[in-house]
């Protein structure tokens, strides 16, 4: 990020940081304690996240306030939980926000997500920018694509989507959210298949595409029980879309919480060969506090290969 921030020492060296884009009916408004407190259209909602682990700013009456709190199961392992309703301000069981001409349906989920990563708006907008450069209706690949508003908000800015994800309550919410964001029925491509398999299967085939999206779990399955473990599969993966990357495109890497350093996103993606690659994190503004720095709560690494694209 540009520029020394309040608070730091003039020329600190701060990490590389992907500029996030403005998000109306999205914001952070605390974090700390290993909690953050954020708001999705009219409603705040209060969940985990292990990276905050600095103190809060507001009052514990401001946390309190939230229309919804996420409490994990112990007896899940802290891999599930139940949301907790503030009886002051009870919340509907779904809502949407918008993020430039994309409707997203917010569904809190008892995995404590809730149907979108806003940190991920910084490849939303980047993506759209560069759709222009590629020609007339560049095809995208989304592998992953979970709920699919990166996959409408492609659409919109004039690519052929193919959106890929293994599970079928990811796929039927993309739906959802194409419906509701105004596109056509047949204006993604929507495939349910282990993204590993449906990539090398693409490459076989001969299939090109200007842009692909990879944003892989840590370990997840496939529909048909197949395995997906982040380190022994991602090289893999990579190989295949080096076969399925055109002259010109472009490849985003994403990935949360996981033991590797944004340099290890940066030597993979080198070996894609003929491009460039800008790796740092994906992160989000928390909404700014009087006398006291602007803070940046962690969101993953990201990685970022472009090849025959101007500007």
């Amino acid at each position: 990020m540009d520029g020394a921030q309040p608070g730091r020492e003039h020329g600190a060296v701060r990490p590389s940081v992907f500029a996030h884009p403005r998000f109306p009916d999205y914001g952070l408004l605390d974090s700390g304690a290993g909690e953050k407190l954020e708001r999705f259209g009219e409603l705040v909602l209060r969940r985990p996240d292990p990276q905050a682990l600095w103190r809060r700013r507001l009052s514990e009456s401001a946390w309190a306030e939230a229309h919804l709190a996420f409490e994990r199961d112990p007896a899940s392992g802290g891999r599930r939980g139940r949301w907790l309703a503030s009886p002051r301000a009870p919340a509907p069981p779904a809502w949407t926000i918008r993020w430039r001409d994309a409707t997203c349906l917010v569904r809190p989920t008892p995995f404590k997500h809730v149907g979108l990563f806003p940190e991920q708006a910084a490849n939303w907008a980047w993506t759209s920018a560069l759709a222009g450069t590629l020609g007339d209706r560049p095809r995208l690949l989304n592998l992953f694509g979970y709920t699919g508003v990166a996959s409408v908000v492609a659409a919109q800015a004039g690519y052929a989507v193919t959106h890929v994800d293994a599970s079928r309550t990811s796929l039927a919410w993309t739906r959802e959210n194409a419906a509701a964001s105004g596109l056509a029925e047949d204006a993604l491509r929507i495939v349910l298949d282990d993204c590993l398999a449906f990539a090398r299967r693409e490459a076989r085939r001969g299939a090109r595409y200007e842009g692909l999206l990879v944003d892989p779990p840590h370990h997840g399955r496939g529909p048909k029980g197949e395995r997906w473990q982040l380190e022994e599969h991602l090289a893999p993966l990579l190989e295949a879309c080096r076969e399925l990357l055109a002259p010109r495109g472009f490849l985003v890497l994403s990935a949360y919480s996981v033991g590797f350093s944004p340099l290890a996103f940066d030597n993979l993606l080198a070996e894609l060969e003929g491009g460039s690659v800008e790796t740092g994190e994906l992160a989000l503004p928390e909404e700014p506090a009087p006398d006291a720095p602007q803070r940046l709560l962690p969101c993953g690494f990201c990685a970022r290969w472009v090849r025959g694209i101007e500007g």
